[in-house]
């Protein structure tokens, strides 16, 4: 199963992503993650997408497009993958399906997330993460036992610089003018499946399977 999930930040696609990873044996490939990682390590990737990700705007194609493609060579994604966070833009769309096609590969489905920008607002500004064993919380919906302290390992909870809202608005907008017309061009190749994204996670993961189960 080779799949793609579309959907706007804070959508959910990460926590779906573990759930089909776990369904179909088959690894998530979460571009967000490796781009974060290497701000962390201070990767001259890192640092050339450090300043992208704090303000909300996209990291440039060629550096997304290059760990992708390095990362669909490993031969953990020979029975398939899921990519979370790619591709972002027509450009990177397009890119992948060159990577694919040199690969021999080609992909099984597109699910696009449908979701209320106002209600993400809400789960993005809200959300805390441990920065020793990287456990994540919701200060509304999931918070610790203690505020502002992880259950896990007693750390300080921190807020990421790209959950602040003036950044998550700004990275809404970018998704809606970037990103959003990816629906379009997987809808028109006949790969698209859509799901709405608020539901709980359990039926939204419901929903996911039902969508794939449908997929030749």
């Amino acid at each position: 199963m080779k799949l793609i999930l579309l959907g706007p930040p804070g959508a959910g696609k990460g926590t779906q992503a573990q759930m089909l990873m776990e369904r179909y044996g088959i690894p998530q490939i979460s571009t967000g993650d490796m781009l974060r990682a290497a701000v962390k390590n201070g990767t001259p990737m890192g640092l050339k997408a450090k300043a992208c990700m704090e303000a909300g705007a996209l990291v440039p194609d060629a550096v997304v497009v290059g760990i992708v493609e390095e990362r669909l060579r490993q031969p953990d994604c020979d029975a398939g993958f899921i990519l979370d966070g790619f591709p972002r833009t027509l450009p990177q769309a397009d890119a992948l399906q060159a990577t694919l096609l040199a690969l021999g590969k080609e992909l099984d489905a597109v699910v696009s997330l449908e979701v209320d920008v106002d209600a993400l607002v809400e789960r993005l500004v809200g959300r805390r993460s441990c920065p020793s064993c990287g456990a994540g919380y919701h200060v509304r919906f999931d918070p610790p036992r203690h505020e502002g302290v992880c259950d896990r390992c007693g750390a300080g909870l921190i807020q990421r610089e790209d959950d602040q809202e003036t950044t998550i608005r700004n990275r809404m907008e970018v998704y809606r003018q970037q990103t959003a017309p990816l629906v379009d061009y997987y809808g028109k190749a006949g790969l698209l499946r859509s799901v709405d994204g608020m539901l709980p996670i359990s039926q939204v993961g419901q929903a996911l399977l039902a969508v794939l189960g449908s997929t030749p």
